[in-house]
C-alpha cells in the first residue's frame, strides 16, 4: 500500500495529527523510536489547563478546540481514558485566566473552605483530566481503525521519510532540535512520583511560571500523581531521590495523608519547549515534497493537541 503522509513522532501531538489525517481519507503511517508510552506525553500528568505556551494570541484557540473534544471523550472515560475532573489553580484569579477561560463552564474563583491552609487565592474548575497511558493506546487504536499504521523507528533525517511519502509532518518533540534543526528548543525537565491514592479525590495544581519547582496532585485510576518540577535546560532523565522527596513533602503540606502513601513509580519526562512559541508551518521541499512541522508544545501537548493537529492538518494536501 502507498503512503501518502509519514507523520515523524509517536507522542500524542504525533497520534492526534495522524488520526485528524487518516480519517480524512489519507494513508498515514506514524514513524516512532519508542512506544507510546515511554515517551514524554506518556509521563504527562494529563490536566487541561493552558500552561507555559505560546503564542497565546493562538494557544487560547487552540486549548479551546482540545476541551470541546475531550467533553466529547469524557462521556466514554473507561474507553477514551478522559475524565472531567473538578480541582483548583492555586494562585490565580478567575479575573487572570486568558479569554480561553470564558469558554470554559463553570470556571470560578475559588471558596476558602476549597483552598489549602495558608494559601488565599485559587481559580476551581471542572476540566478533563486525562490518563495518558490509557489514552495514547485508544488513540492508536483509533488511528489503526483509520487505515494508519505505527512503525518503531528511528529518523535520523526528515529526507529519510521523504523517500516513502510527498509529505511529512514533524511531530518529534524534543529531537525537532536536531532534525529541522532548531535551536530555539529546549527541554524542561519534569520530575513525578506515583503513589497509591489515599483517597484524593480532587485535582490541585500550585504553579508559579518563574520557578523550576511547581506542587501538584493529580488523581488517576489506581493511582495518585504527585509533581513536580520544570528544570529548564536539564535533560536527565534519571528521577533524582531528593528531588522526589521534596515533591512528596511538598504535596503533604496541601494533603497530610499523601506523606504515607506507598510509592508506585518514580517517571521523568523532558518537555520540548520553544520561547518563541508552537511551530505550525509548511516548508516545500527542493524535491517538490512538502515537510509541515507540528512541535514546540512545552507542558502543553496534552492542552492543545487537537487544536494544533487540526491547523497542522490544514496544511496538508489531499491526494
Amino acid at each position: 500500500m502507498g503512503v501518502d503522509v509519514i507523520v515523524v513522532g509517536g507522542g500524542v501531538s504525533g497520534l492526534v495529527t495522524a488520526v485528524v489525517l487518516a480519517e480524512r481519507g489519507l494513508r498515514v503511517r506514524v514513524w516512532t523510536r519508542e512506544e507510546a508510552t515511554e515517551t514524554t506525553s506518556s509521563v504527562a500528568g494529563g490536566l487541561w489547563w493552558p500552561y507555559r505556551i505560546e503564542p497565546k494570541e493562538l494557544v487560547g484557540e487552540w486549548s479551546t478546540a482540545t476541551l470541546r473534544v475531550y467533553e466529547e471523550f469524557a462521556e466514554r472515560p473507561g474507553e477514551t481514558g478522559v475524565r472531567l475532573v473538578a480541582g483548583v489553580m492555586e494562585g490565580s484569579r478567575r479575573s487572570g485566566l486568558g479569554p480561553w477561560s470564558a469558554r470554559l463552564d463553570g470556571v470560578r474563583d475559588a471558596r476558602a473552605d476549597e483552598l489549602p491552609p495558608g494559601h488565599m487565592e485559587g481559580v476551581w474548575a471542572r476540566v478533563p483530566l486525562v490518563d495518558m497511558p490509557a489514552h495514547l493506546g485508544w488513540l492508536r487504536q483509533r488511528l489503526e481503525a483509520a487505515g494508519g499504521t505505527v512503525e518503531l523507528r528511528a529518523v535520523a533525517s526528515f529526507a529519510e521519510a521523504a523517500a516513502t511519502a510527498r509529505t511529512v509532518v514533524n511531530c518529534a518533540g524534543l529531537a525537532a532540535r536536531e532534525l529541522v534543526p532548531d535551536e530555539g528548543l529546549v527541554p524542561v525537565r519534569g520530575q513525578l512520583v506515583v503513589v497509591e491514592n489515599p483517597g484524593v479525590e480532587e485535582w490541585f495544581v500550585s504553579a508559579d511560571g518563574a520557578s523550576s519547582e511547581t506542587t501538584y496532585l493529580l488523581p488517576q485510576p489506581g493511582r495518585l500523581i504527585l509533581g513536580g518540577t520544570a528544570e529548564e535546560g536539564h535533560q536527565r532523565t534519571e528521577p533524582d531521590p531528593a528531588t522526589a522527596a521534596a515533591i512528596v513533602a511538598r504535596c503533604a503540606r496541601i494533603r497530610p495523608e499523601v506523606a504515607g502513601a506507598r510509592v508506585l513509580a518514580h517517571r521523568v519526562g523532558l518537555r520540548p519547549a520553544r520561547p518563541a512559541g508552537v511551530r505550525i508551518a509548511a516548508e516545500h521541499r527542493p524535491d517538490g515534497g512538502l515537510l509541515v512541522h507540528n512541535y514546540g508544545h512545552g507542558g502543553a501537548g496534552v492542552t492543545v493537541a487537537w487544536g494544533c493537529a487540526r491547523a497542522a492538518a490544514a496544511l496538508v494536501p489531499d491526494r
